[in-house]
This record gives C-alpha cells, sequence and structure tokens, in this order.
C-alpha cells in the first residue's frame, strides 16, 4: 500500500515539476504574436488559394500588416474582406470583385481533333507532348487543368468540351489561368461591362482557321472597322478593347460573323 501511495506522490511531483518547466521553456522561447496580423488573417477567406501572390493567408496578413502587400488582394473575399481589413488598419480600402472567362470558342463540334491521343491526360502533357490535341494550335486542349486547379469548384468540364465557370461561386483567384498552358483564361472584373474577344488564334492563315474551328477569329476586320469610339483595334490578330474609350455600343459584337465579341 505504501508503495502504491509512493508511487502517486512521486508522479505528482513530476508532473508539477514538468509543468514548471514547460512553462518556462515558452516564455522563453515564445515567439511573439502580431495581433493585427492574426486579425486580418480572421477576416481572409482561409482558402489558401495563391491569388493575392502569396503562399498563404497566413503570410498575406503578415504582409499587409507590416505594409508589404495592399489590403486589397484578397480575391476569394472580395469587397467585404477587403472593407474588413481597412477597418482593422484605420483606412478606407476598396476591391472589385473578378471571375474568370474562358477566351476560346472551340468545342468539340466545331474544333476538331488532330487523332486519338494516348498519353498523359492533362493539357500541359499534350501540349507539351504534340502541342494539343486539336487542330487549332491555340484553342483550349480541354483535359481539365484548369477544374483540377480551382480550389472553389467553380469550374468543370462541360459536355462541349470546354470549361464551364460557376460565376458565384469563382473568385477570380487566378489559380485556373496560371494553370492553362495555353493561356486561354482572361481574370476579368465581375461588373465588367462591354464586349470580350473570346478566341486566342493568332495565325494569318484565314482558310486554316475556318477549316480548324468554326467559332475561331478570321481577321476580318469588321469588329476594328465598326467601332465608331476608336476602342477596338486588332493586335497581333486579336481584338483588344480599350474600355476608356468603349462606350458599350455592341456593334463589334453585331459585325463578327463567327462571335468571337461577345457582350459581358
Amino acid at each position: 500500500m505504501q508503495t502504491i501511495i509512493l508511487t502517486i506522490v512521486i508522479s505528482f511531483v513530476l508532473a508539477f515539476l514538468l509543468g514548471m518547466l514547460l512553462g518556462i521553456f515558452k516564455k522563453i522561447f515564445a515567439v511573439p504574436v502580431n495581433e493585427k496580423a492574426e486579425a486580418i488573417r480572421k477576416c481572409l477567406s482561409g482558402g489558401n488559394c495563391g491569388g493575392c501572390g502569396y503562399p498563404g493567408c497566413a503570410g498575406y496578413a503578415e504582409a499587409v500588416a507590416n505594409g508589404e502587400a495592399e489590403p486589397n488582394k484578397c480575391t476569394a473575399g472580395g469587397p467585404s474582406v477587403a472593407e474588413a481589413i481597412g477597418k482593422i488598419l484605420g483606412v478606407e480600402v476598396s476591391a472589385v470583385r473578378k471571375i474568370g472567362i474562358l477566351a476560346c470558342r472551340g468545342t468539340k463540334e466545331c474544333a476538331p481533333d488532330r487523332g486519338v491521343y494516348s498519353g498523359v491526360k492533362t493539357c500541359a502533357a499534350a501540349m507539351q507532348a504534340i502541342n494539343g490535341t486539336k487542330m487549332c494550335a491555340f484553342g483550349c486542349i480541354g483535359f481539365g487543368d484548369c477544374t483540377a486547379a480551382c480550389k472553389f469548384d467553380a469550374l468543370r468540364i462541360g459536355d462541349d468540351g470546354l470549361p464551364v465557370f460557376d460565376k458565384e461561386k469563382c473568385t477570380g483567384c487566378g489559380a485556373c489561368a496560371k494553370a492553362c498552358p495555353r493561356h486561354l483564361i482572361q481574370i476579368i472584373p465581375a461588373e465588367l461591362k462591354g464586349p470580350v474577344a473570346l478566341c486566342q488564334n493568332r495565325s494569318e492563315n484565314k482558310p486554316a482557321i475556318m477549316k480548324n474551328c468554326k467559332n475561331g477569329c478570321i481577321k476580318c476586320g469588321k469588329c476594328e472597322r465598326s467601332c465608331e469610339a476608336g476602342a477596338l483595334h486588332l493586335v497581333k490578330g486579336i481584338p483588344e478593347i480599350d474600355y476608356d474609350k468603349c462606350n458599350r455600343c455592341g456593334k463589334c459584337a453585331e459585325g463578327c460573323p463567327t462571335k468571337v465579341i461577345a457582350m459581358m
């Protein structure tokens, strides 16, 4: 009986001593907590998507608290998070919600495959191996590297073989754009009003464009000629819009024979 009691007493004494030592070590090796950074981190989405340019939410919060990053870069959180961070910093912060769009209309029906591809089923692998699977050398390959990169379940491959965005879930973080080897995904303001060009075919061979994709830009220049505001120009065969000049009249979209120009 005495042995049992002695064992219990020794255990309590050891536990007390270990607790004291842990408390001392905690104070000695304690890492200072940036309270402002911690408050900012709690405002963030927690998606760790990298849209802010930092590897995670904690790193971005620390950078904002130290004045090393702009407080409106959390694409996943959008304007509401920017406003909340502004209150912590004591400044007025505004942000624009962004979403992704696919600058390609090369569906299965209008952009034929070059043959049967039996390699690794990723866009990056297919592009590296044979420069893509479709006759169009500029179009979407369709293996879904972008959907795999999306952390918000905002992308899926549709029945037509092209990525489909869920605009309600999309945060505009840009992960899909970085994953696309053809750079076909553009990040634009969600409230953008006006024309966008949904083709990136830079070939000058018009007959080949029409043969390889029925929905491709054929470089006819009607969109540029129809723009009375001088806001649209063909740059390397791709329609580019100056939204500061654009009056959103829609004439460029109306005149496009292959409907490459779409009005947002």
